[in-house]
């Protein structure tokens, strides 16, 4: 199978950018000798994922990638707040946001996979060592940015007291904790009625948005963002990138972009799929627009 160069140098890319934020994360971070701590954290999300790709490849399975992802979220913010300790409520408070929502998304995927039995999106990769790899490396580049402003923050030698920032973050951050939780649920219930076979969800939240539940993700990811801000100095800022990459990588790359071309493999041209998709918002869950006229295989976006 011949790769392509943007394939061969996934890896190399996803390292390079996971050592910059390492570093720039790093300034006025909390250290173990000379080794800051979230340089640590950095480096044992890569490792985890490293460790598990090799069983995962060997298996052909790709039934542990999410939990495995979720599980390192855990065991780096954990490890990041016993290292950084004393800790002061910010911090308390990032970590266990981290902690749940991550739990709760871990647990919620790998049983759909293990109900499903396959994850479609490495159906063509997981035969391909270096394609393989890739995917669990940019986990590992995911894991850094979107938890990277928390980390930081718990991380950080700058301590500061709850504040308006902090109220305003968990605010946002139970917003899209919720969205994204009833949207799951809504449509792992749907999935499971035999009724439902074959056909696509357009209810609940899915009647507001076509991806409610990637609207929750980077909602509550802008929240932990808010509240880690005031704790940061310098290029710890840099990691505030956090809700601007999930945004862009939910939308241009790996979430919306692969589902929607799988949804109009499966139903496009079908009346009710295309007023569907011309109705429903994309990402933010908003009143379905009123009925139109519809032009076959074109969708407002």
């Amino acid at each position: 199978m011949k790769l392509k160069p943007s394939e061969v140098l996934a890896t190399p890319a996803t390292i390079a950018i996971a050592a910059a934020v390492a570093w720039a994360g790093s300034q006025g971070s909390a250290r173990i000798g000379q080794i800051p701590v979230f340089a640590v954290a950095v480096a044992l999300a890569f490792l985890v994922q490293i460790a598990a790709f090799v069983p995962a490849y060997l298996m052909q399975t790709e039934r542990f990638y999410d939990l495995a992802g979720s599980l390192t979220y855990i065991v780096v913010t954990v490890l990041t707040a016993l290292l950084s300790r004393p800790l002061d409520a910010r911090s308390l408070l990032l970590a266990a946001l981290v902690i749940v929502w991550a739990g709760r998304l871990g647990f919620f995927l790998f049983r759909r996979v293990l109900r499903a039995g396959k994850d479609s999106r490495f159906e063509e990769i997981k035969t391909s060592f270096v394609k393989y790899l890739n995917a669990w490396t940019i986990q590992g580049l995911w894991i850094t940015l979107t938890a990277g402003a928390a980390l930081a923050a718990i991380s950080s030698t700058t301590r500061s007291p709850l504040d308006a920032w902090a109220a305003v973050g968990l605010a946002v951050w139970l917003a899209g904790f919720v969205i994204e939780a009833v949207a799951d649920t809504q449509k792992s219930r749907f999935r499971a009625d035999p009724a439902n076979k074959g056909r696509f969800i357009r209810t609940g939240l899915w009647s507001w948005s076509r991806h409610p539940n990637y609207f929750g993700e980077i909602t509550l990811w802008t929240g932990v963002a808010l509240i880690a801000f005031p704790a940061l100095r310098g290029w710890q800022l840099a990691t505030l990138v956090s809700p601007l990459f999930v945004f862009l990588l939910i939308t241009r790359i790996s979430g919306v972009p692969i589902l929607e071309r799988q949804a109009d493999e499966r139903w496009g041209g079908q009346d009710d799929y295309e007023e569907y998709k011309t109705r429903t918002s994309v990402l933010m869950p908003l009143p379905p627009r009123k009925r139109g006229r519809t032009r076959p295989g074109r969708a407002t976006r």
